[in-house]
């Protein structure tokens, strides 16, 4: 009897805590910062709080333009159409390849971004997938002259203002652009902005600059929204995997 009163007791103070920081928590109000005054893109001191888990075809709120709107060349583009048909299947992510490029931004389970001053550096964590986690490097260093293609690339990042602009190379062809098939090569040059106007809202912007596959640079923007009392949750795709139907082509088998 004692230990299911004790028990009771501690949910009834866990729905208490939850509710008051409900209650407490506004999405509009100001971003926080650093001691330092740089803008903070995660979470404070607790350790709580990651940018949205999101769900459904735009996971994240993640929005690509229209292929008609997408400076592709032609072989890209028909690169592009053949995925159309066999997305379900072939996309690596299926397959727990890392979400390289911006779809580490436009995934399940959310991600963190934890800056870390004395190092140097801000680290990206991506919540799912193989749990994969990405450096960049802010002591000004410029990249090296030569990158083994991976899924993350070689980082650098500068702060104007209150947005972290971020420069990659280095991408292997490994991943997609976006789960709707968009490709690129090795050559591509990825620029990001990111910024926290309120602690509520993230805002992440990218410039695809990849003169191997499309005719000019293109950009695209969305946001994304804080959950302050969520942890990132000890996800790993290859125990988890329950797309089995798409990885073997089989979409009509799933309601």
């Amino acid at each position: 009897m004692m230990k299911k009163l004790i028990t009771r007791s501690l949910v009834a103070l866990a729905v208490i805590a939850a509710t008051a920081t409900a209650q407490e928590y506004n999405p509009d109000a100001p971003t926080p910062r650093l001691p330092d005054g740089t803008p903070n893109l995660g979470p404070a001191e607790d350790g709580l709080g990651l940018w949205d888990r999101g769900s459904g075809p735009m996971v994240g709120g993640a929005y690509y333009p229209p292929p008609e709107d997408v400076p592709f060349k032609p072989w890209a583009r028909a690169l592009y159409d053949y995925r159309q048909e066999t997305l379900a299947k072939d996309d690596p992510h299926v397959r727990c390849a890392p979400p390289g490029g911006p779809r580490q931004f436009a995934v399940p389970f959310g991600l963190q971004i934890v800056q870390v001053p004395h190092m140097g550096k801000i680290f990206i964590h991506s919540g799912g997938s193989s749990r994969p986690w990405r450096e960049i490097h802010m002591d000004g260093r410029p990249h090296p002259d030569y990158v083994n293609p991976s899924y993350f690339g070689h980082s650098t990042g500068r702060w104007e203002g209150d947005t972290l602009v971020v420069d990659t190379i280095g991408f292997n062809e490994r991943f997609w652009l976006h789960r709707e098939g968009y490709p690129h090569t090795e050559s591509l040059h990825l620029t990001e902005r990111i910024s926290r106007p309120t602690i509520g809202t993230l805002r992440y912007e990218i410039t695809i600059d990849d003169p191997e596959a499309y005719t000019a640079p293109w950009t695209t923007s969305w946001e994304k929204a804080w959950s302050p009392d969520e942890e990132i949750i000890e996800y790993f795709c290859q125990d988890n995997n329950i797309d089995q139907f798409h990885m073997m082509g089989n979409e009509s088998l799933v309601q």
